[in-house]
């Protein structure tokens, strides 16, 4: 309990720390103590994730959540130059990506994201950060949608985290070994404090928790702490499973 209550006290330090360093460049790897591993791309979560890329660049993970609805990360969306969030026709969504080869690519349609989400804010943002994307197609059978979870789930619930990290973008990677540290809350609403680790590029990748033999999403990866702690930051499935419905 009080390795639990240190760890919450760091985060909350944390979040001013990420909130502060939003704008600088982040190393791409995670140390000595990364506990990522290449995770098989076809068997269950994984094969329900997919790859986020925009027209300017961008790169994050997304997760299959019906026929042609894929959840991500709003930042992900965002346009720093122009200040606005990409138009829906700029946005492509990859199934089953692995080191350049893919099942199947697919155009975005039109994105649903939460009115409160404020780019310039985000610490604030944190708990607004989601968003759905729509696809022009469905989604291959090899990738079955995944369940949005309607609660939040407890300290110390066991949880994965995978995706396509820059410093490992042909493949996905993921961290197994993880646990829900405990919520904070912002002006927008709660936040998610986990320990798994993830980089740039695993935002908008899917906070996984098994339960009764099926996996559900619990929240989305967001943001990490430049902690030394391995302490992250992920929107509650709570925050967006109204627009899922």
């Amino acid at each position: 309990m009080r390795l639990r209550s240190a760890l919450l006290a760091g985060a909350l330090l944390a979040l001013s720390a990420v909130a502060a360093s939003a704008a600088a460049p982040l190393l791409p790897g995670l140390g000595p103590d990364d506990r990522r591993a290449p995770v098989d791309g076809t068997a269950a979560p994984w094969r329900s994730l997919a790859k986020v890329q925009t027209g300017i660049g961008g790169r994050c993970t997304g997760a299959l959540i019906g026929p042609r609805r894929v959840l991500t990360a709003a930042h992900c969306l965002f346009n720093p130059r122009t200040q606005r969030f990409l138009p829906a026709s700029s946005l492509h969504v990859l199934f089953g990506y692995e080191r350049g080869t893919f099942i199947e690519h697919t155009l975005v349609t039109g994105v649903i994201h939460a009115d409160s989400y404020d780019p310039q804010k985000p610490r604030e943002g944190f708990a607004a950060d989601w968003a759905i994307l729509e696809l022009a197609d469905d989604a291959p059978p090899q990738a079955p949608p995944l369940v949005v979870a309607d609660t939040v789930p407890a300290p110390g619930t066991a949880v994965v985290l995978g995706g396509y990290s820059q410093d490992k973008a042909q493949i996905i990677t993921a961290d197994t070994a993880c646990v829900v540290l405990g919520t904070d809350r912002t002006s927008k609403g709660p936040v998610l404090i986990h320990d798994c680790n993830g980089t740039r590029g695993t935002s908008g990748s899917p906070l996984l928790e098994l339960l009764d033999g099926q996996w559900r999403v619990v929240g989305i990866a967001v943001a990490g702490s430049t902690d030394r702690l391995t302490l992250n930051f992920a929107v509650p499935a709570t925050a967006f499973a109204a627009a899922v419905r």
